[in-house]
């Protein structure tokens, strides 16, 4: 991956030959006469034909996919007979313990030591492949000696069960990497793809952006080493230190739709072009990430992000007739306009998790050219045949996710009550008519302090005897009695296109007793009115008076395990395989509020298997037998996301998840992940 520091020069495209090399010694110039670009490392694919004693460098811009080279320059096959036929042959090369062709891709990369940089290669194989620990030795043997002897060659599991066998096998024979040892503190990582042109803005400590907070604009690239949950909505962001693609601030850079990436050595990078403060593009790709200076004449008069910024983002009409408090398990979707979202998405889910009716085969049902369908490949990790009745295949699916996971109890209150309690206070509504005065009068030096008196007066006014009665059904009664619960918000103007507001609004994890309960509610209903979340929603011309602010309470669960699992892979969103899971010990929001930088794994709910990015703060991975379970929870989040996100079962699920001391999975909220 390169930062690009100057305006690239066009350069005349070359006719296309294949320079495709058979049996021929590896060295540094051949890798790189046929090398692409993989995740900013050049890359090359190689075939081993065990049957000919041979190996085949591919010319990767000639040849992106082995199978398809073997299929026709190898064996003779047509296009359309190998599309006939792709996933037995895909077997035959991937999975057969007896197969010809041995497939990989050897990587180039830099190690640092005493005498300065030293390139090495990596050899991997596909992440679906099922080599075992005596294939994967040979592999590394006949890659070993094809290739220029001072080169040095590490071999890289490319799924726990790889790493699992080659545990027996000694590094001597096999030197080999982790997937986490390679990339899990890259200097540069690209997190959201986008572009905009913007001052660069570079933070060095919390302190230098606390200073600065007030004078940040929509037309500014922010960067600094941890983005706070309470970043304003900005042109870019930049990370100077490793987070993870989870983060609340990455959610934000995708909901609006702004690039966002890792650049560790962004100080060295700005200094020899004082970039600090002056103009640039800046442009984040799953392959790259280029900051461009601007010169005067071509900065724009506004960026893409401010015409972002001008759209206006439609809610559907509140109801505000109903102020009882209602059990999660009684809401359906349909009840987001007057629960919210949130709680609305859970009670769906008790739905789907009860009844077991919901087409949860969705995704799998698409085409995925030269495929029809995935329903093979589904069949497969249910343990189920194929091809069987649609029926079968849907009730394996539902029985598999009802077994997996499990959704938490909890009340939900309406946005009646919020409503209720708003009409009763004079002064309450004085204010929010002074606000949307001064939000439409265009004064943004008087919003701050008149939030923070609204949230005053939202955290100390009496409430109306019949909006407390409402709030205090919520308390658990009988042997739960006194149980501690955790406060959430479930707002309508949240997990919308184009405006995810997470992080934005309050919950409270810590609640005992009557009095906590009615001031937590209070807190949670207060986060509406913050400079911050008014900010965002001015922004994205969601009107004051359309907002309003449900609640959910539910018991605390202790957990060994939290996180937050989103149905795609985030950095990559053409991967139809792969779901991205982060976790760390106790409970999701160690996760998603950046104070623990989590386990980081990717599961492939297609093929099978798993494979650790990163393992964050943590010394060591997991144990194999938690990983195993991980898998079953990515596969139960994508089968829920043909539910949750009909009729676009392309659009991915952001799912808060925790793990209990006995192994059973919690999901304590459910929304759509921004894209």
């Amino acid at each position: 991956m390169s930062i690009t520091m100057v305006p690239p020069t066009a350069a005349p495209p070359s006719p296309v030959t294949d320079r495709t090399a058979v049996g021929e010694r590896l060295d540094l110039p051949l890798f790189r006469s046929l090398a692409g670009s993989l995740a900013g490392h050049p890359y090359l694919k190689v075939v081993v034909d065990r049957a000919e004693d041979t190996w085949h460098l591919l010319d990767t811009a000639v040849h992106p996919f082995h199978v398809d080279y073997i299929a026709t320059r190898v064996l003779g096959m047509a296009p359309a007979e190998l599309d006939a036929c792709l996933d037995a042959f895909n077997a035959s090369v991937y999975m057969a313990p007896d197969r010809r062709f041995l497939l990989g891709v050897l990587s180039l990369h830099t190690d640092q030591d005493t005498e300065g940089p030293r390139p090495f290669l990596v050899l991997e194989t596909t992440e679906a492949d099922t080599m075992d620990g005596p294939l994967l030795e040979e592999f590394y043997a006949l890659v070993r000696q094809r290739l220029d002897g001072r080169m040095p060659l590490l071999l890289k599991p490319a799924n726990h069960g790889q790493e699992h066998a080659l545990a027996p096998i000694s590094d001597i024979r096999v030197p080999r990497i982790l997937s986490h040892q390679l990339f899990g503190h890259r200097t540069r990582t690209p997190l959201n793809p986008g572009e905009a042109a913007g001052r660069l803005r570079h933070f060095r400590t919390t302190q230098e952006y606390a200073a600065a907070a007030g004078t940040l604009g929509g037309s500014d690239i922010l960067a600094m080493p941890c983005l706070p949950d309470d970043v304003p909505r900005v042109a870019g962001f930049i990370n100077t230190a490793t987070t993870t693609p989870l983060s609340h601030t990455n959610v934000l850079a995708a909901g609006w739709g702004i690039p966002n990436a890792i650049v560790r050595d962004l100080d060295r990078l700005i200094g020899a072009e004082s970039l600090d403060g002056g103009w640039v593009r800046y442009r984040v790709t799953e392959d790259d990430i280029s900051l461009v200076p601007l010169a005067p004449a071509a900065v724009p008069a506004t960026s893409a992000t401010s015409a972002r910024q001008r759209q206006r983002i439609r809610l559907s009409t509140p109801l505000l007739d109903d102020l009882a408090a209602r059990p999660l398990h009684r809401l359906r979707l349909a009840d987001q306009n007057r629960y919210g979202t949130k709680a609305a998405h859970l009670g769906e889910l008790h739905h789907v998790l009860n009844a077991r009716t919901a087409d949860l085969t969705a995704f799998h049902g698409q085409p995925r050219p030269p495929r029809p369908d995935l329903y093979r490949h589904l069949a497969a990790r249910l343990g189920t045949t194929h091809p069987a009745p649609p029926g079968e295949l849907r009730a394996a699916a539902a029985d598999f996710v009802a077994d997996t996971v499990s959704a938490p109890d909890g009340i939900a209150l309406p946005f009646g009550l919020q409503h209720r309690f708003v009409r009763s206070s004079p002064a309450l509504r004085e204010g929010i008519s002074r606000l949307k005065a001064a939000l439409d009068g265009g004064a943004p030096e008087a919003l701050e302090p008149l939030c923070l008196r609204l949230q005053q007066l939202v955290r100390t006014t009496a409430l109306p005897d019949e909006v407390a009665g409402h709030i205090l059904r919520a308390l658990p009664t009988g042997p739960a009695a006194g149980r501690r619960l955790v406060v959430r918000s479930s707002a309508n103007a949240e997990d919308l296109p184009g405006f995810s507001a997470a992080g934005v609004y309050t919950s409270v994890t810590s609640v005992h007793g009557a009095d906590q309960l009615i001031g937590a509610v209070r807190e949670v209903w207060a986060s509406l009115l913050s400079p911050r979340s008014v900010r965002l929603r001015h922004q994205a011309g969601i009107p004051l008076d359309d907002t309003y602010m449900g609640v959910i309470v539910q018991p605390y669960l202790p957990a060994d395990l939290g996180g937050v699992l989103v149905t795609c892979n985030p950095t990559k969103r053409a991967d139809f395989r792969n779901v991205c899971l982060n976790c760390s010990p106790g409970s999701p929001e160690a996760v998603v509020d950046g104070t623990a930088l989590p386990l980081q794994y990717l599961y492939n709910t297609v093929e099978g298997g798993g494979r650790t990015v990163a393992l964050g703060s943590c010394d060591r991975d997991l144990p194999a037998a938690t990983r195993e379970r991980l898998a079953d929870l990515a596969l139960s989040g994508r089968l829920l996301q043909s539910h949750f996100s009909a009729p676009d079962v392309d659009r991915p699920l952001d799912i808060e998840w925790l793990m209990t001391d006995q192994g059973a999975f919690h999901l304590v909220q459910i929304r759509p992940y921004a894209r």
